[in-house]
């Protein structure tokens, strides 16, 4: 379950944590992915200010998929890499690792699968294909068509290995300090699951390669 945070005109996803959990606690947790200063920028819910950090969450209707809007923060309200740095605590940065695999799941997950697919749906001279059929007439190749395809599955696939590597390399960036096992543990998931991914990619294209 997860609630939704608006950043200028970013839209954070992060756990929701149990009902009495304090407002305070979601503050620090917003306030270290962002890099805000805990106490210069207001929280709105429902088009209410949220004002009692000390007040459970459940008292103030946040439930799965609520909308929350950050609101002020001075100089550094809108997202900047010019932040800045604050220190994080576990909690906000297995929500990065979170967020980091669940941008993966949704967008390059189906752009591998699908060019998967493709690569799968791409025909061979394998002596298994079926002949043709009885009078028709057969189809002679194109040769600017086929490399117009080859082309488009290089590019392709050039693209899908980057942005991977490109999220690994994210992953790999996130510190997990010392004793923060949860974290070390939520990294090394992530990093598995999006390393399987390339591995899929690039295994699958090698073998067109080779056929």
């Amino acid at each position: 379950m997860n609630y939704v945070v608006k950043w200028g005109k970013e839209r954070l996803t992060f756990p929701l944590p149990p009902p009495d959990t304090k407002l305070g606690t979601i503050r620090q947790v917003l306030a270290d992915y962002t890099q805000l200063p805990p106490h210069s920028f207001k929280l709105v819910h429902a088009g209410a200010v949220m004002k009692d950090d000390n007040a459970p969450i459940s008292s103030y209707g946040i439930t799965e998929k609520s909308k929350i809007a950050i609101i002020g923060g001075g100089e550094n309200s809108i997202p900047s890499t010019k932040a800045a740095p604050v220190r994080p605590t576990q909690e906000s940065t297995i929500t990065i690792i979170r967020n980091e695999l669940d941008k993966v799941r949704k967008t390059l997950a189906p752009d591998v699968d699908d060019f998967l697919g493709t690569l799968g749906a791409a025909p061979t001279t394998s002596s298994s294909a079926p002949p043709p059929q009885t009078g028709a007439k057969p189809k002679l190749p194109s040769t600017p068509s086929k490399m117009g395809k080859q082309a488009d599955l290089t590019l392709e696939h050039a693209r899908l290995g980057e942005l991977l590597l490109q999220s690994l390399l994210r992953l790999d960036a996130i510190n997990a300090e010392g004793e923060w096992e949860e974290a070390r543990k939520e990294r090394k998931g992530a990093v598995k699951e999006v390393q399987s991914l390339l591995d899929r990619l690039d295994g699958a294209w090698k073998k067109r390669a080779k056929t």
